[in-house]
């Protein structure tokens, strides 16, 4: 995963330093100056969960898998370097658990499917434009719904069945340049995105061998978009 943030930032550096050194005209001179615009994003995402348990130890392995993010983007201008931002959207991905203080591969193994609908609220604090760029931080907390999350499913693990919440919250920052070009402004960021709460629902059993010595179960991530406005 930090091998995968690496890539992004230098990419991002790379693009910036190349453009600044063309002589560029001034593209979208007077959208700075909106008060509401709107887009849309797309994106794909890499998580795991991050685990931490009641006694001392780890037993639980995840496998991530690289999912897609899309949605669309609400855009308020506070000031020439503040924007309180919008962008509710999809997050789908697959993670692998293995548990592996259990034998036998129907036991050990689940896999967990995760369809979120995300709605970030976030604060976007820009530099002032140079040229046709612009960097920018990004930070603030989302309301995650998980389609998947079997919450209400009477069935648990001793079943087959890996159960989650359906509500849940995170927090999320990141970077990212907006890229001002003659039809449209391209911007692509990379976000870390963390679970706020505990997410997943315990097993009938405290003495479960698959949650009873889970203490805190929550997602986490690396989303890289790339919005459109």
């Amino acid at each position: 995963m930090q091998k995968f943030i690496t890539v992004v930032v230098l990419l991002l550096i790379v693009t910036s330093l190349n453009a600044q050194k063309r002589d560029i005209v001034q593209y979208k001179q007077n959208w700075d100056k909106q008060t509401i615009f709107w887009g849309y994003y797309l994106g794909i995402n890499l998580k795991d969960y991050k685990i931490s348990y009641k006694e001392g130890g780890s037993f639980v392995n995840v496998t991530p898998s690289t999912g897609f993010n899309v949605g669309l983007i609400g855009d308020l201008r506070i000031t020439n370097n503040l924007n309180i931002r919008l962008e509710p959207g999809l997050s789908s991905n697959t993670k692998e658990l293995a548990f592996t203080h259990i034998s036998g591969a129907l036991d050990s193994i689940r896999d967990v499917n995760s369809t979120y609908l995300r709605i970030p609220l976030l604060l976007k604090l820009n530099t002032n434009r140079y040229n046709n760029i612009r960097p920018y931080l990004v930070g603030g907390v989302s309301y995650d719904y998980n389609f998947s999350s079997n919450q209400d499913n009477p069935d648990d693990n001793s079943d087959g069945e890996f159960r989650m919440k359906k509500n849940n919250f995170s927090y999320e920052i990141g970077i990212g340049v907006d890229f001002y070009l003659p039809y449209f402004i391209f911007s692509p960021s990379i976000r870390g995105v963390f679970a706020i709460n505990d997410e997943l629902v315990r097993d009938k059993s405290s003495t479960s061998p698959w949650t009873g010595n889970i203490d805190y179960f929550g997602t986490r991530g690396i989303f890289l978009k790339f919005a459109f406005h």
